[in-house]
C-alpha cells in the first residue's frame, strides 16, 4: 500500500530508513560517510506552485553505511544536521520517482545544499543509492 508524501511522511521516512538498511549497495557505497564528520542530513521540501502547505522537514543520521536514525522533524532547529538538501515539492517528486538524479538535481539548481559539496560528490555513489532506495519506497504524492 501506498505511503503518501507529505501526509505520511513519518512513515514514509521510516520504510525509507528500512529501505537502505536492507540495501547491500547503500552498505557499500555509503562505507566510511559520517566517520569523523557529521553525515546527518536535513530533506527540506518546499511548497510550490503544486503544493501550498507547509514545509516539511525530514531527518536522517547515516553513518558508514547505515542509517541509524529517520524522523520527521519540526523545522531546520529541530535537530543538528551536517547537511541540508533542499527543493520544491514538484523536484522531491520527480526525485522520488526516479525521474531526477539527486546529485543532477544540484547541478541543475533544483535542489540546494548546505553542508561540504565536496564531501557529497566523493560520494555521488551513495547519494544514487540512496534516490533509488526513496524510489523503491511504495510512494503517493497527495498533491
Amino acid at each position: 500500500m501506498a505511503i503518501t508524501l507529505p501526509d505520511e511522511a513519518d512513515e514514509w521516512i521510516q520504510a525509507w530508513q528500512d529501505e537502505l538498511n536492507a540495501s547491500d549497495a547503500y552498505s557499500d557505497a555509503g562505507s566510511g560517510w559520517g566517520e569523523g564528520f557529521d553525515g546527518s542530513f536535513l530533506f527540506h521540501i518546499r511548497p510550490d506552485g503544486e503544493y501550498d502547505g507547509e514545509d516539511v522537514y525530514l531527518y536522517v543520521d547515516l553513518e558508514d553505511g547505515e542509517c541509524t536514525a529517520a524522523e520527521r522533524v519540526a523545522g531546520e532547529d529541530a535537530v543538528e544536521w551536517g547537511f541540508a538538501y533542499r527543493g520544491d515539492y514538484a523536484d522531491w517528486k520527480a526525485l522520488v520517482h526516479g525521474e531526477l538524479g539527486a546529485i543532477d538535481g544540484l547541478m541543475s539548481g533544483k535542489f540546494d545544499l548546505d553542508g561540504d559539496m565536496q564531501k557529497v560528490l566523493q560520494y555521488s555513489e551513495a547519494a544514487i543509492v540512496m534516490t533509488e532506495n526513496a524510489a523503491a519506497v511504495d510512494t503517493e504524492f497527495a498533491h
